[in-house]
């Protein structure tokens, strides 16, 4: 990990911080084919040092850890997810994002209720799946999933878009996110090694870990492609260096 100090980047899920952070840099929204370092909120001092251990400071890496790191390209592309993938009657699925998450003791940053869809839109909607994978046990107590059940069902009301070339900031919302009483979500612990798969219209988020243990996580998007038309004005987008790999290889 070597990130130039100007380009250190907090990875924020509130709208107005992801707007001020993440739109100001080009280092967020050129890491689709890259494998790019975010983290956590109050880890630098005011001269943007480090206040804890670099290790100990991040909140994701990400998004082309499928693509460029042998380790989570063997487990993307492993069999058992191409079995999983053909048991949800994928027919052509590729890979559009990957993300290993930290959730780091005592700081690891809520991520507030979102659809996968807002920042990963496809026409028609329907067409993005998450992985996510435990790599440590995923409890209520350091930070586990909470989702909203049947919420897949009722569409999106934001979107995330990549601004036009010239723009300032770098990205915008158009629309605006629902307002999700606690009561509607319940809790998904998941033992180490576990998965669970994530609709990308489903509601979901997670809460700031205040315990003493991480919650390690690997996850990645997968998009039926057959059907499944990528927008070109979401952040993220394909390369010639790297186009979206297909899971069926």
């Amino acid at each position: 990990m070597d990130v130039p100090q100007h380009l250190l980047t907090e990875f924020s899920t509130q709208e107005k911080e992801q707007t001020e952070a993440q739109g100001n840099t080009d280092y967020f929204l050129s890491s689709g084919d890259k494998i790019r370092f975010f983290f956590e909120k109050g880890v630098f001092d005011s001269k943007g040092d480090f206040l804890l251990p670099k290790e100990k400071s991040l909140n994701k890496i990400g998004h082309a850890l499928h693509a460029r790191e042998p380790a989570f390209k063997n487990l993307t592309f492993s069999p058992k997810v191409k079995e999983v993938a053909l048991k949800l009657d994928l027919k052509e699925p590729v890979i559009v994002q990957s993300m290993y998450i930290f959730k780091q003791p005592g700081i690891g940053g809520e991520v507030t209720p979102h659809q996968d869809a807002t920042f990963l839109y496809t026409e028609p909607l329907g067409s993005i799946t998450g992985f996510w994978i435990a790599i440590e046990d995923s409890t209520e107590e350091n930070g586990c999933l909470w989702f909203i059940p049947g919420s897949h069902k009722a569409g999106i009301t934001r979107r995330m878009l990549r601004s036009p070339k010239g723009e300032h900031p770098l990205i915008k919302f158009m629309g605006q996110e629902r307002n999700y009483p606690d009561d509607e979500f319940i809790s998904v612990p998941v033992k180490k090694g576990g998965l669970i798969l994530i609709h990308g219209q489903v509601v979901h988020k997670s809460a700031l870990n205040t315990s003493d243990k991480s919650r390690h996580a690997y996850t990645f998007h997968i998009m039926e492609s057959r059907d499944g038309h990528w927008s070109e004005e979401n952040w993220l987008q394909p390369t010639p260096e790297l186009p979206f790999s297909p899971l069926y290889t």
